[in-house]
């Protein structure tokens, strides 16, 4: 079944509806729609031939601006059959930030959900590679004139097959590119390391715009024959219901998520749902990421659910997940577990590998690893230094083989599993009237594990309070990215080259709080 001749997604997914055509593959918590294997195989198609049918070719490429739905799982493989790249947007950003998104990947086609019309309305005529804007609400209304067949073409395995916008430190997201044997052997890796098979049902309830719901939960229940539950957003008060209803073997997580579902549980009069002894009674773990969990939020989920947490360590440039802990009781918490299928080592800043319990740079390398940045030679020319990806982070392995990350070498905020560079908001903040200089950093937030706060200088005899400032990133900025509060300085701390200090304004921040 996991055989060499699975060596492009296209192939993949048909030989999985030739071998399980009556299985069901993909559940809508939405709306109670199923596929089998064969019908899922058959809507892909008809989504496949209204691309072609609309021009879209190999290699171009076909933005998605949708909530988690079925229609965005066909959506990404229907670009997958005709060798065309999935281009996922974030849509919880701003009509300027999706329009950057659309025009930096050349994006041929835009399949958009009706709920962000006004958005694509407000940048549709700043978008001159778009040849096509297709409302995709509903697949079958779409797709219904199309055929269920599709003709031979010719994919390989180092064809491209997505580009995900990752922040990058220099301001601008970077596209990062994922061919067709990334994402087949990092769903192979999670497979094979977690022991999924055909009897598991994992839920998508991550959103599929990050490459956690895409890898994880989605490519890796069809690598291991079994099925998916697409839920559009994640109900802390509706989890358990959700997960005893399809019967849930595991699902995709941030610590966020784990806090608020402790959070709902204890604010229970009877804890001891009806629903939640049946969720546990096929639920196997819970996998998290994106961001360590606090070790006190770890241990009393394991201890209030019964529900093993297993994390893990990655990047969208190695596709998903490079390490995870054991699913069993050797898991270690604190640690991101092994790698699992890729190598990883830790390096000194000469890129020479340090002893076991030494800080370094975290790299990585393996048929996970991405191609490169789109457009991009000289990022990808730094990334890639002798063979190996440099990933920023700063961690160790300690003796048994297991990894810990300690730090970024970025300044890179994680809020609730979402990836913020400061810098993107230091250079909106630069293009107040009033600003002369501004440094932001992220903050500990007991839910979201870091919260975005600004330090700003204002120039003479200006004035502007903290609410208009927040306003104004809020009119340019997805909400996410926006400062939770602003601190107005007379001076931020330089270095001997003019350096903005930030790690002194974490201690300032803390003496402001104090």
């Amino acid at each position: 079944m996991r055989g060499k001749s699975n060596n492009n997604l296209r192939r993949l997914l048909e030989n999985r509806a030739k071998e399980r055509s009556d299985k069901t593959f993909l559940f809508s918590e939405a709306d109670g729609r199923s596929w089998t294997y064969a019908e899922f195989d058959k809507a892909v198609n008809r989504a496949a031939n209204m691309f072609t049918e609309n021009g879209i070719k190999k290699g171009d490429v076909v933005s998605l601006l949708m909530p988690n739905s079925a229609e965005y799982v066909i959506a990404y493989f229907a670009c997958f059959k005709i060798g065309a790249l999935a281009g996922p947007i974030n849509s919880l950003l701003k009509p300027e930030e999706i329009a950057f998104a659309l025009n930096d990947s050349e994006a041929k086609m835009l399949l958009f959900n009706s709920q962000f019309q006004t958005d694509i309305d407000k940048i549709r005529h700043d978008l001159p590679h778009l040849q096509n804007i297709i409302q995709f609400d509903n697949v079958a209304g779409v797709t219904k004139n199309f055929s269920e067949k599709l003709d031979g073409i010719s994919i390989k395995k180092e064809d491209e097959a997505i580009i995900i916008y990752t922040s990058g430190t220099t301001g601008k997201p970077k596209g990062c590119l994922l061919t067709h044997e990334n994402l087949i052997a990092n769903a192979r890796q999670i497979t094979e390391w977690l022991g999924f098979d055909e009897n598991d049902r994992l839920l998508t309830i991550m959103p599929l715009f990050h490459m956690n719901a895409v890898s994880v939960t989605t490519m890796t229940a069809l690598y291991a024959g079994g099925s998916t539950v697409v839920c559009p957003k994640f109900s802390a008060s509706r989890f358990w219901k959700i997960v005893s209803d399809y019967k849930i073997t595991s699902f995709g997580s941030v610590a966020t998520m784990l806090s608020m579902l402790l959070a709902v549980n204890s604010q229970t009069e009877n804890p001891a749902l009806s629903t939640q002894h049946s969720a546990l009674s096929t639920l196997r773990f819970a996998m998290c990421g994106s961001a360590p969990v606090p070790a006190e939020v770890l241990k009393k989920f394991e201890e209030t659910f019964d529900c093993l947490v297993i994390e893990g360590y990655g990047l969208s440039e190695s596709t998903c997940r490079s390490t995870f802990n054991p699913p069993d009781k050797n898991r270690r918490p604190g640690s991101c577990g092994k790698a699992m299928g890729n190598e990883m080592k830790v390096f000194n800043e000469n890129d020479r590998e340090v002893p076991d319990g030494e800080l370094g740079e975290i790299v990585l390398r393996g048929e996970n690893i991405f191609k490169g940045y789109f457009k991009n030679e000289e990022a990808t020319k730094k990334a890639f230094r002798n063979g190996w990806f440099h990933t920023g982070d700063i961690g160790y392995k300690d003796a048994d083989g297991f990894f810990y990350i300690i730090d970024r070498k970025s300044d890179m905020i994680i809020r609730g599993g979402e990836n913020i560079y400061p810098r993107e908001i230091d250079e909106l903040l630069y293009t107040h009237p009033a600003v002369e200089t501004a440094a932001v950093i992220g903050v500990p937030d007991e839910l979201y594990g870091e919260e975005v706060t600004a330090f700003v200088v204002l120039k003479e005899d200006e004035k502007v309070c903290e609410e208009d400032l927040i306003n104004f990133c809020k009119k340019h900025l997805a909400d996410y990215k926006c400062p939770k509060s602003i601190h107005f300085v007379a001076d931020i701390p330089k270095g001997a080259t003019g350096k903005l200090l930030k790690r002194e304004l974490a201690q300032l921040y803390k003496s402001v709080k104090s």
